[in-house]
């Protein structure tokens, strides 16, 4: 209809990259960089840390904590490179999958783009069924073939 407003979408103009391990493949980080320049939005990568269940959910991970602050900072630095808007997270739960739902809870997102490294296939099938906004599974990068 001529004239009339779309109305905003909760979550518009932000595109999830949650990540664990200690890497985010290069291959999925470019894609999210593209589609968020595409899109004009801005890019959220989340580190998702792993709370033992021997230790309380707020306790402090000093050695995870090391390890993903580089990563994140890498990520801003290579989309910021690319003209993108960064707003980074580390979010803690007791699997990867429950730090997920807990970003999920306190925010909204126009799409999630997840790395399949990092998540076992029954986590990137739930992720798929339970995701609130549309979910992009990219594979890492092949690995190069020995002897060619």
């Amino acid at each position: 209809m001529i004239g009339r407003r779309k109305q905003p979408v909760a979550g518009a103009g932000r595109i999830l990259v949650p990540f664990t391990g200690g890497a985010l493949d290069e291959r999925v980080l470019k894609a999210a960089i593209r589609i968020a320049r595409a899109e004009e939005a801005t890019l959220v990568p989340a580190y998702l840390l792993v709370v033992p269940l021997e230790l309380a959910q707020d306790a402090p991970l000093g050695a995870q904590v090391a390890v993903a602050m580089p990563l994140l900072e890498a990520v801003e630095h290579a989309a910021l490179r690319a003209g993108v808007p960064v707003d980074a997270r580390v979010e803690t739960g007791r699997t990867a999958v429950h730090a997920l739902t807990r970003l999920w809870d306190a925010e909204a997102f126009a799409r999630i783009v997840i790395p399949a490294a990092g998540f076992s296939a029954k986590e990137l099938t739930w992720i798929l069924v339970r995701a609130p906004s549309e979910a992009l599974i990219l594979r890492p990068a092949p690995m190069p073939a020995v002897g060619r």
